[in-house]
């Protein structure tokens, strides 16, 4: 087989189509054309990254089969010996009859070697240490992580949820600081050590997050494509890990309820360090919610590569020659997307306007009209869990009218 068939073979295996390859290897869907139809040749350096890609060997890559593995380096040693016999023919008649007569036996001798070095495969199934060849064969012909992209994924996932978590922590920390229930009593520092525990959470969580998004960004823009190199066990398991994930969050938060509701009923303690358990629990919960739905994320790469050819679609759009299958309702998609996300960003920024001024406004209004000031302390935190059923709703309303505008 020749370069062009051995490399639409390699694609045809792996459901691949020009426009993947080329951003694997960092070339123009045209010089993928070209390669294939024999109007160029790639260099060496990409040669050797279609060998690392696709699980081969350069020799049968260029001169060999890729279907039969090693038939490269059987052709070359072929032609090799082909060459050797013409010379020895030539020697052999300069020589005398003695030197002949050796220099035959010696040629079928290594004729003989040869032959049996290139008996029938069956044989060879009998020998023990052909398992494991043909296991290493097998595992190398599998999809392989080539960009570091699980390594990358599980970084984001840590970074995404220790930041998230850190945020909610600091708000938790402060809690023990209340002025009506405060771990250290009746003390003016009450209200700086409320406020510090907030600042320092936000302060860690952006140095998290912001890195985190930047990376990320960076990780796409560097690597558009990812073949899907996930088994079926390894997306079964992170399936698995998100549904613990999301039964611990939620056994958490409950816990938390609980402790809210005891130290409120048999204590007499609405707010201090029972909103910062809960609060905690929370945190951790969220930890949970995120960290493992990322997790279980990073196994769909068909979504990651849709997306991003989405976005070179969009950004690309001038080029008549670039065509992509998900091309003609990726403008429509990433519209709806967008709104869902700036109206979900406002729907949050509401409710956190709102548990701000209900935690800080909210009490010393009380204190100071003569109300129960531990009140609005006990609710500020209600509005976040609103603001997420009504992102959900509003997420669900705007599909609706995609796909009514869609019938149209």
């Amino acid at each position: 087989m020749s370069f062009r068939e051995n490399l639409q073979y390699l694609r045809g295996t792996r459901n691949m189509t020009q426009e993947q390859l080329a951003m694997l290897l960092g070339v123009s869907r045209q010089a993928i054309s070209k390669w294939e139809s024999e109007k160029a040749y790639p260099e060496m350096d990409k040669l050797l990254m279609i060998c690392d890609l696709f699980g081969v060997t350069l020799d049968d890559l260029v001169m060999g089969d890729v279907r039969r593995p090693n038939s490269g380096i059987r052709e070359s040693t072929a032609d090799t010996s082909t060459n050797s016999g013409s010379v020895g023919v030539v020697a052999a008649i300069a020589q005398p009859v003695g030197f002949a007569a050796a220099s035959s036996s010696l040629r079928n001798q290594t004729e003989s070697s040869a032959s049996t070095q290139d008996a029938p495969t069956a044989l060879q199934a009998d020998h023990p240490a052909a398992a494991p060849r043909s296991a290493a064969a097998s595992r190398s012909a599998m999809p392989q992580d080539m960009v570091g992209y699980d390594r990358h994924m599980k970084i984001h996932a840590w970074l995404t949820a220790l930041g998230v978590a850190a945020m909610i922590l600091g708000v938790a920390a402060g809690m023990l600081f209340d002025s009506e229930n405060s771990i250290i009593g009746h003390s003016p520092m009450n209200e700086f050590l409320t406020a510090a525990p907030i600042i320092l959470g936000v302060i860690v969580g952006c140095a998290l997050l912001i890195p985190a998004g930047a990376l990320h960004g960076d990780f796409q823009r560097r690597h558009p494509y990812i073949q899907d190199f996930y088994t079926d066990d390894d997306k079964s398991r992170a399936v698995i890990e998100n549904g613990i994930g999301k039964a611990v969050g939620v056994g958490l938060i409950m816990v938390g309820v609980c402790v809210m509701v005891y130290c409120n009923e048999v204590l007499g303690i609405n707010n201090g360090w029972p909103v910062s358990i809960m609060l905690a629990l929370v945190a951790i919960a969220v930890f949970c919610f995120i960290f493992t739905g990322m997790r279980l994320d990073r196994t769909k790469l068909g979504k990651y590569n849709r997306e991003s050819e989405e976005r070179n679609a969009e950004g690309d759009s001038a080029e008549d020659d670039f065509e992509s299958p998900s091309q003609p309702m990726s403008v429509t998609d990433k519209y709806y997307n967008k709104l869902t996300g700036a109206v979900c960003g406002i729907i949050m920024l509401i409710a956190t306007v709102m548990a701000l001024l209900m935690l800080f406004v909210g009490v010393n209004a009380n204190a100071a009209l003569g109300g129960d000031p531990s009140f609005w302390g006990a609710v500020f935190w209600i509005p976040w869990p609103i603001g997420g059923i009504l992102c959900g709703v509003a997420g669900t309303v705007i599909q609706l009218l995609k796909y009514r505008n869609g019938r149209r």
